[in-house]
């Protein structure tokens, strides 16, 4: 069970994550990257960040792509937050695929 202060520190880096990757990928025509969730250890030093990134064929290369820049990321973060947050946590990328699965379920069941 997550505290409200995790939630709030989390919807915030949801938010600002979300900023970030909008702007970064719009030099990328036709991929787009969007944060569906945030979970944030109790201590709050780490951070999973679950991305629903479409065309979902190039998710895993945008992933790997992602965790490989995760250091100019957490800077880029950690300027937007300074005043929220004392310690910016340690960030972990992960493909979110329950669209994919959804629709997967969706089209067996139209069968």
């Amino acid at each position: 069970m997550e505290t409200t202060r995790q939630n709030k520190i989390a919807r915030l880096l949801q938010k600002e994550l979300s900023d970030i990757f909008l702007l970064q990928t719009k030099a990328m025509h036709g991929v787009l990257v969007s944060v569906s969730a945030v979970r944030i250890s109790p201590d709050m030093s780490i951070a999973r960040a679950y991305l629903s990134i479409f065309p979902s064929e190039k998710a895993e290369e945008m992933c790997n792509n992602i965790n490989a820049n995760m250091r100019s990321i957490r800077y880029e973060l950690g300027t937007r937050v300074r005043h929220q947050l004392r310690i910016i946590p340690e960030l972990k990328f992960f493909v979110d695929d329950s669209l994919d699965y959804a629709e997967h379920i969706d089209e067996l069941l139209k069968k």
